[in-house]
């Protein structure tokens, strides 16, 4: 094989590889965003607990082994 059939074949892996990480970043990058909701969804809840006086006394006591 000839130097420039050795880097045509090169690129070619290169990229595969290049469209291959570009899925993964884009499938991650709607992980983050649905988990992004969900903390903001969550972050409103306990806001919101902690604004109408909810939300259990218990539950900021240190248990009896500390």
């Amino acid at each position: 094989m000839d130097r420039v059939d050795e880097l045509e074949e090169r690129v070619a892996h290169l990229m595969r590889a290049v469209e291959d990480l570009s899925d993964v970043v884009a499938r991650q990058a709607g992980e983050i965003a649905g988990l992004e909701r969900r903390v903001r969804l969550l972050m409103e809840r306990a806001a919101a607990e902690e604004a109408s006086g909810g939300g259990s006394v218990e539950a900021n006591v240190r248990p009896p082994h500390w």
